[in-house]
């Protein structure tokens, strides 16, 4: 592979990757928590009753409701990129034997 390719690869990869976990975000409430990339001032004055702030940056916030399709609201209130956080993913689900 060139560097051409690569320089081509990664972004890709990144987009498919958040797109991924996007969809993960909408589809199911199995994370404990939500993070919205690039909260705007509106967004931020607008946070649906019952969620509470975890952390917050100038490019990020963490969220957390205990409302059902919360990742879903926060898109209605005008979030642009919401990522599942907290998740353990695939290895941390496995059961381990005794």
């Amino acid at each position: 592979m060139t560097i051409k390719s690569f320089a081509f690869l990664i972004p890709c990869l990144i987009a498919v990757w958040i797109g991924i976990l996007s969809l993960v975000a909408v589809s199911t409430d199995e994370a404990p928590a939500y993070v919205v990339l690039f909260p705007t001032h509106d967004f931020m004055k607008a946070l649906p009753n019952g969620t509470s702030i975890l952390a917050a940056s100038g490019y990020s916030v963490t969220l957390v409701s205990e409302e059902s399709g919360f990742a879903r609201s926060l898109y209605q209130q005008g979030a642009t990129i919401v990522l599942p956080a907290g998740l353990q993913g695939c290895l941390g689900s496995q059961k381990k034997v005794t």
